[in-house]
């Protein structure tokens, strides 16, 4: 691989995601990104940023596939709750107790979801804002969106998928943003065996949805990898060009100054 493309895959590999690591709290995972944002913007010069980006060194890639097979073993395991139910009139309270873990491990897969969706369309917000070249790039994404409205489209309707999704359990997309009121809510259905069900059935679809929208995110990111990845080599191509050119200037041989007329003075 060139060092030029291993620039540009170590730029790509986060885009500034240090931020983005597996934590096992949401506050953790907003923390990180809203910091890393933060710092990105009170970086003095291009330079720096560019720099930054470069020692990144996690890949969101990655942490994508993580997520989705973390979202695949709860859905998995959801099932197993689900059939363990069918066959008994109530889940023991140690039983539903991993429920909760499940269901809570859950709603952290949605936060680190959103995470990685705000903190890559803050790198495009910031890369946009710093570098012409790349917000000239970006005018030829279709529809007229940039990278940073795309994660925000992206956020939105994942959120609306799941609060659709409550509203089947008569829960709402607000209960589900913290762990006290998510936790609540399950302590409350429970106590019985439908709200045992409900909650079941509701964690397996948000499960099932956000591994679809993994693949939907890991799509984005692709396109984002791809364009920065374009952006950088023709920066570095530029630069390549003006260097060639201040080389050839300075080792350019001189004109010779003997052989023409000589000046004399004429009165």
């Amino acid at each position: 691989m060139s060092e030029h493309s291993k620039t540009s895959s170590r730029l790509v590999l986060v885009l500034m995601m240090s931020a983005v690591a597996m934590q096992p709290s949401t506050q953790a995972w907003a923390g990180a990104a809203t910091g890393a944002a933060t710092e990105w913007t009170q970086l003095a010069n291009n330079a720096q940023l560019i720099e930054l980006l470069k020692s990144s060194g996690l890949h969101v890639d990655n942490q994508i596939t993580q997520i989705s097979q973390l979202a695949e073993q709860i859905l998995n395991q959801l099932k197993i709750y689900e059939n363990m139910l069918q066959n008994t009139a109530r889940l023991p309270d140690h039983i539903w107790g991993q429920v909760e873990s499940d269901l809570n491990r859950l709603r952290d897969i949605v936060a680190q979801g959103k995470s990685i969706s705000f903190s890559m369309g803050n790198a495009d917000d910031i890369l946009q804002q710093r570098f012409k070249s790349y917000a000239d790039l970006e005018t030829k994404l279709p529809n007229g969106e940039t990278h940073a409205s795309s994660y925000q489209n992206w956020s939105d309707t994942n959120r609306a998928t799941i609060a659709s999704t409550l509203r089947a359990a008569s829960l709402t997309a607000d209960q589900f943003d913290s762990e006290e009121t998510t936790m609540s809510s399950l302590r409350s259905m429970s106590e019985t065996s439908d709200g045992q069900m409900k909650a079941l059935q509701v964690g397996h679809e948000i499960a099932a949805q956000q591994i679809a929208q993994m693949q939907k995110l890991r799509g984005l990111v692709s396109q984002q990898m791809t364009m920065v990845g374009t952006w950088l080599q023709s920066k570095q191509t530029d630069k390549d060009l003006a260097q060639r050119r201040r080389e050839e200037f300075f080792n350019a041989t001189a004109p010779a100054t003997s052989g023409g007329d000589k000046m004399k003075v004429e009165w």
